[in-house]
């Protein structure tokens, strides 16, 4: 079975890393909209067209399904494009139910794009969840400047994320959603940034286990995986980006 995971750019490599550990037998094709990114300030109309452009793209490469492994694009398109493609189309969305169901009637700061945190899809899953007056947003769209620059350097991002944690009081909440993939390379920076009291909470084991319930089991693939930059196979020096990329994300695991 081949699946096909779509990002703006490197922040779905850490939904693929988790899909692949849970489906060993499955090929991927992984598509980066490199030549697009960043989508978070983008007008929806354009984050649309991009993200129907990419998952026909891999429908027409054999994906049987399609993971949006972005929160921009699940916003802007997922309930179009579950009515136009003839595969399953699984999305994200930022991990604020469970955040609030580990800490009933804790506060809740939800780190997104400017995109996510404007949206509709957003304020609809905090009213869904009961989160009205728990949940508060914080757009951070250096953080994907940052990650697609492969620039994770504490003196870099430090400065940055700490001048934007600085807008709250941070003693009052239990917990940080990080409502954008991108953002999942920046754990460090974040423990870093945020006091104990703050738990870190990412929505990519809700999307996994969301794609294993579609997909039910898999077997008897190779467990390949293809990489695409804007529907170009990926260049020798773009796959050795990817390499480094995901042996960031396997150290920071072992931190953890």
């Amino acid at each position: 079975m081949k699946i096909g995971i779509f990002d703006s750019g490197i922040g779905g490599l850490t939904v693929l890393r988790l899909a692949r550990g849970k489906l060993p037998d499955a090929d991927f094709l992984y598509y980066a909209d490199v030549d697009n990114v960043p989508y978070g300030e983008k007008a929806g109309d354009e984050v649309r067209a991009l993200t129907f452009s990419a998952a026909r793209f891999l429908v027409g490469r054999g994906a049987e399904a399609v993971v949006l492994a972005c929160n921009t694009a699940t916003s802007a398109a997922a309930a179009s494009l579950r009515e136009t493609l003839s595969v399953p189309v699984v999305g994200m969305e930022p991990a604020v139910k469970k955040a609030l169901d580990e800490h009933p009637g804790g506060r809740v700061l939800v780190a997104a794009t400017p995109f996510t945190c404007r949206g509709d899809k957003l304020r609809h899953l905090i009213r869904q969840v009961g989160g009205e007056g728990l949940v508060d947003t914080l757009p951070l769209p250096g953080l994907v400047i940052l990650a697609e620059r492969c620039d994770f350097s504490p003196d870099s991002v430090d400065p940055y994320l700490r001048g934007e944690l600085r807008r709250f009081d941070l003693s009052r909440y239990a917990a940080l959603v990080l409502g954008c993939t991108h953002f999942l390379y920046f754990k460090d920076a974040f423990r870093r940034s945020l006091p104990g009291n703050v738990r870190i909470v990412d929505g990519n084991d809700g999307t996994v286990n969301q794609l294993l319930r579609v997909v039910g089991p898999v077997s008897g693939g190779g467990g390949s995986v293809e990489f695409f930059d804007s529907g170009r196979p990926a260049a020798e020096e773009s796959l050795q980006r990817t390499r480094r990329l995901l042996s960031r994300l396997d150290e920071l695991e072992k931190a953890e």
